[in-house]
């Protein structure tokens, strides 16, 4: 089982390596982290559409799906699991998107090992050291583990939570990466003095939005999205009901108390509440960060992005409450999520970059 799933694995990371390997660019390492990104990214998508199919469990053990590489092989097995449990979370369908999302949490393992290897093998021609590249490995390995243990821990809110935070951990060092052999390039217009005027906004701004990515994986990973069914109020309330000591009660299992109880609906209120309030904090810091930025040179292209990401994050979580929730839209708010941790640690690499150049020329 364990080399099937390998060689499966294999061959979806065969493919964007191919593409690097055979193209015309001259920086093929660049190009190769630069997919690696992209496909980091698909894959919390992917493990956003996952989570909310409720096919966390579609394959309850790991890495395989009953003892299998793959669905076909344990088609009777899950059938039995369909028929036995009707309203489960195990069917053909969700074990297939189970095991599709694993195949591609391996390949980007798999990428970035070739990475890993490249930038030792050519530590001495690379702009950059490869101890980024090893750590990148030990990352992939622990944001792994916790995918493990989301499935043998039944969707355990705390474990389910800090899968997705490594996830955006390990999109943002990835794009650090990137930036890092771009960095003649990223910072090459940009005064000393101005980055030095942008490390507080644009460091309390990606420190923001972890905190909201956490709150908001709190909310679905504890099915409290649809706790609050209006906007600006929350069940007609602009403070409702709330139970905060169960509803941020970290070490207790899915849809119960820390005493085994069943989870008060005022809980799931709580946890609603605060993560669509802190929303306006996130907002304001992000949209005071980029509008300093786009006086900057070499930033104006950059703070445009985060602006118009910013507000359509805003938009798209809004309309999620007044469309109940829906799939797509659920989706693009976790990619939207994402891309905001792209394109703002984008930004503090390329104001970081500036500023110790300058620290370095003054030295």
């Amino acid at each position: 089982m364990w080399l099937q799933i390998a060689l499966t694995a294999l061959m979806v990371a065969v493919i964007p390596a191919a593409m690097v390997f055979m193209s015309r660019e001259k920086n093929k390492y660049r190009k190769l982290i630069a997919v690696t990104v992209t496909l980091t990214f698909e894959l919390i998508m992917f493990g956003a559409f996952t989570r909310l199919t409720d096919s966390g469990l579609g394959c309850p053990d790991w890495p395989g799906c009953y003892g299998q590489s793959n669905p076909l092989q344990s088609h009777a097995a899950i059938k039995a699991a369909e028929i036995a449990m009707p309203t489960g979370p195990v069917t053909l369908q969700k074990a297939w998107i189970e095991m599709v999302h694993r195949y591609l949490a391996m390949s980007v393992g798999i990428l970035i090992i070739v990475q890993m290897i490249i930038a030792w093998v050519r530590r001495r021609q690379l702009a950059s050291s490869p101890w980024l590249a090893t750590f990148l490995l030990f990352f992939v390995c622990l944001q792994g583990a916790f995918g493990a243990w989301t499935v043998t821990l039944k969707l355990q809110p705390v474990i389910v939570t800090t899968h997705l935070i490594l996830g955006m951990g390990l999109l943002a060092l990835l794009s650090a990466s990137l930036e890092q052999q771009s960095s003649s390039l990223a910072g090459r217009s940009i005064a000393a003095a101005d980055g030095k005027r942008m490390l507080w906004p644009a460091t309390l701004a990606l420190l923001l939005v972890f905190v909201q990515i956490s709150l908001g994986g709190w909310v679905s990973t504890n099915y409290a999205a649809l706790a609050c069914q209006d906007y600006p109020m929350c069940n007609g309330q602009v403070i409702p009901a709330m139970d905060f000591e169960h509803g941020f009660s970290l070490w207790r299992q899915l849809g119960l108390t820390r005493n085994g109880d069943y989870l008060p609906f005022n809980a799931l209120v709580a946890i609603h509440w605060v993560h669509r309030n802190f929303a306006l904090l996130v907002v304001a810091v992000c949209l005071w960060a980029a509008l300093r930025a786009r006086k900057i040179a070499g930033l104006e292209k950059l703070s445009r992005h985060i602006l118009l990401a910013i507000v359509a994050q805003f938009i798209i979580g809004i309309s999620t409450v007044f469309f109940s929730w829906p799939l797509l839209l659920a989706v693009l708010h976790n990619g939207m999520a994402a891309m905001l941790v792209l394109l703002l640690t984008m930004l503090n690499y390329r104001i970081r970059h500036v500023s110790l150049a300058a620290a370095k020329d003054r030295s």
